[in-house]
């Protein structure tokens, strides 16, 4: 994946977890979170078994939002 692509993805997953978990953080605030929420996703995803759900484009935002959204709960419980 191109740098750009994880750039967009990231965004819009970090957007996509912030509206869902009621965090309103700034554009640069949520592409990280989108980025670091896929690494976080695909790593969770590998331990229970997913079968690499990041060939497709939804799923890359699938896992990228699901990893965001358990970075944030994570941080809202340990802040």
């Amino acid at each position: 994946m191109s740098f750009f692509a994880a750039i967009i993805i990231g965004g819009i997953s970090g957007w996509l977890a912030g509206k869902i978990m009621g965090s309103a953080h700034g554009v640069i605030i949520n592409i990280i979170l989108g980025l670091l929420g896929g690494a976080f996703g695909g790593w969770l995803g590998g331990l229970i078994g997913l079968d690499n759900p990041k060939k497709s484009w939804i799923g890359r935002i699938v896992i990228s939002v699901a990893g965001a959204c358990a970075l944030i709960a994570i941080a809202r419980f340990l802040f």
